[in-house]
């Protein structure tokens, strides 16, 4: 059986009547040219799917009927990667490694080296990203993306985790290890911008419970060390 299409269906409109519309709609329809009868998939981006017939389609709205439902549990060793605010050219590229690498949450903050501002909030299109992704890769849980604005700001937030690790590129003794990403009360890894940490932002960190690590000899661009992160954390919950 060939893999189903999938699509995204908000949390709070994952009720009877089910139906989809707007992008999503439009791409069943006008894109992938859809009938009434054939099978989809549908996931909320917190876990849940189901499989769905599809029904009356109509110009804006498609109706569907479930056909059975199923719930991923939440991850058991959580992974937050705060990401330095850094170009957004390649910004895309990790927002979709997240997905498919499995992380719990990104945090984008103000660095002394960012370059541009971070925003308040999340932009509309990152969400489209991270369902993008989810679709290609089957993804049933989507990274919650947040931002701040100062490294303070993400010290105080992270005071939940079982485990906190300052990725940084002139720490010269301890390499991260995957158990250092792999706590059952949820990891969290700091990687500076595009420019690296800055003296001062490194030590606020450690000040504040972060334990320094190297990601290697060489000095990698932020979404390389995003992915090397994002691996390490994978391996290391499939050895739990």
């Amino acid at each position: 059986m060939s893999r189903l299409n999938s699509f995204h269906l908000a949390p709070v409109l994952w009720r009877e009547p089910f139906t989809l519309d707007g992008e999503e709609a439009h791409h069943l329809s006008r894109v992938l040219r859809a009938k009434s009868g054939d099978t989809i998939r549908l996931f909320d981006g917190k876990g849940r799917s189901g499989l769905f017939r599809i029904g009356e389609i109509c110009k804006k709205t498609t109706h569907l009927e479930l056909l059975s439902e199923s719930i991923a549990p939440a991850p058991s060793s959580p992974l937050t990667l705060a990401v330095g605010w850094s170009k957004g050219v390649r910004r895309g590229f990790l927002l979709e490694k997240a997905v498919e690498l499995g992380a719990s949450a990104i945090w984008f903050w103000q660095g002394v080296r960012s370059q541009g501002d971070v925003p308040e909030e999340g932009k509309e299109g990152w969400d489209r990203q991270l369902v993008a992704a989810a679709k290609q890769c089957g993804a049933a849980w989507l990274p919650e993306i947040r931002t701040f604005s100062r490294p303070m700001d993400v010290v105080r937030a992270a005071g939940g985790f079982g485990s906190r690790v300052l990725c940084w590129e002139q720490e010269q003794g301890s390499l991260i290890h995957p158990a250092s990403l792999t706590h059952d009360l949820g990891s969290i890894a700091v990687l500076g911008p595009e420019g690296g940490l800055d003296e001062k932002e490194a030590e606020l960190f450690r000040e504040n419970g972060f334990s320094p690590v190297s990601l290697g000899p060489n000095i990698l661009r932020f979404e390389t060390a995003a992915v090397f992160v994002l691996s390490l954390h994978l391996w290391g919950t499939q050895q739990k």
